[in-house]
């Protein structure tokens, strides 16, 4: 069975130490998640619209070299998506963009989907961007609807919603996210884009996300950790959902940067679903409080080797023990 990602590949225009100069780095949220469970040996194919200019070459040879599946990959002469990368002292990073006419945002609707696609993941850019915003959203209804599992991380960039022209508003933008609720088996959201989306800051809550038919929500926590919030029981006839929390520590490591440990958690949990055939929404609604530690231990150890070195750069099986 494959996981197909689908979204966005860019390229980031990352500082290079402390002088002037930037140096490309490829990158965008689902093509670092299709590059983590590829190269961590699961079964992932993408699905994305990549230019033909160079870096749209190098996005592509990159994804086969991680031994990622590009039968889904559409083409086009429209340039690649550009993102500036600023960093901070403690390696966060913030981001602006230049994706007027650029070809990921003019990816086309693939039809239906083969019974050997058995989960698609979503995010990031491609959740704002319109014509393919409304394409992605689209695909998300009718796969969960078809009973594949889907997982979706947000990934807020407010930068990007400032400048989409009119595409959309910040509150706009919440509005859409809650119609994406009842498609979502595994959201993943960081504590920051959380509060952004209005959880403990405007009367929401986890319970809430739930109760509107998430099956579980993955909340990063940088070097803290990550804990998982699912609804282990829900009073009858009166749809109210109280979450279960289960959290595992962060790894101690030298943070370099911190690009792309969001997206290695997200493909790391993939691939850890995926090699245990927990590939339904019964299936991670049946997870125990065991099965949810081995996997956010997995995606947290992922994730450490990731920040440790410069850029998005998700470690390869040899790299990630799961011991």
């Amino acid at each position: 069975m494959t996981i197909l990602v689908c979204g966005e590949a860019l390229v980031d225009l990352v500082p290079v130490h402390e002088g002037p100069l930037l140096s490309p780095k490829l990158g965008g949220g689902p093509f670092n998640v299709a590059v983590a469970i590829g190269r961590l040996g699961s079964p992932v194919a993408y699905l994305s619209r990549i230019s033909r200019d160079p870096f749209g070459e190098q996005i592509l040879a990159s994804l086969r070299d991680a031994g990622v599946d590009t039968t889904w990959v559409q083409r086009g002469d429209e340039p690649t998506t550009l993102a500036m990368t600023t960093l901070a002292d403690d390696g966060s990073a913030e981001y602006s963009f230049y994706a007027d006419g650029t070809a990921d945002r003019l990816v086309a609707d693939p039809g239906d989907l083969p019974d050997e696609i058995s989960v698609l993941s979503f995010g990031t850019l491609s959740l704002l961007y319109e014509p393919g915003a409304s394409m992605y959203a689209g695909l998300l209804h009718r796969a969960r609807a078809a009973g594949k599992l889907t997982m979706l991380d947000p990934n807020i960039r407010p930068a990007a919603i400032d400048s989409t022209s009119g595409d959309i508003t910040a509150d706009g933008f919440r509005d859409r996210f809650r119609s994406w609720l009842p498609s979502i088996d595994i959201l993943k959201v960081s504590e920051d884009d959380s509060h952004w989306l209005g959880l403990g800051t405007q009367g929401t809550t986890v319970d809430d996300w739930l109760a509107s038919g998430v099956t579980a929500v993955v909340m990063t926590r940088g070097g803290d950790g990550i804990s998982v919030f699912t609804a282990p029981a829900e009073a009858s006839g009166t749809g109210i959902v109280t979450a279960e929390e289960i959290s595992v520590p962060g790894v101690a490591v030298d943070v370099v940067d911190t690009i792309g440990a969001g997206d290695t958690v997200h493909g790391a949990l993939l691939s850890f679903l995926q090699k245990e055939s927990i590939i339904t929404s019964n299936a991670v609604k049946e997870m125990s409080k065991q099965d949810w530690q081995e996997a956010l231990d997995f995606a947290a150890k992922a994730a450490a080797i990731t920040v440790s070195r410069p850029g998005a750069d998700p470690p390869w099986a040899s790299e990630a023990s799961r011991d």
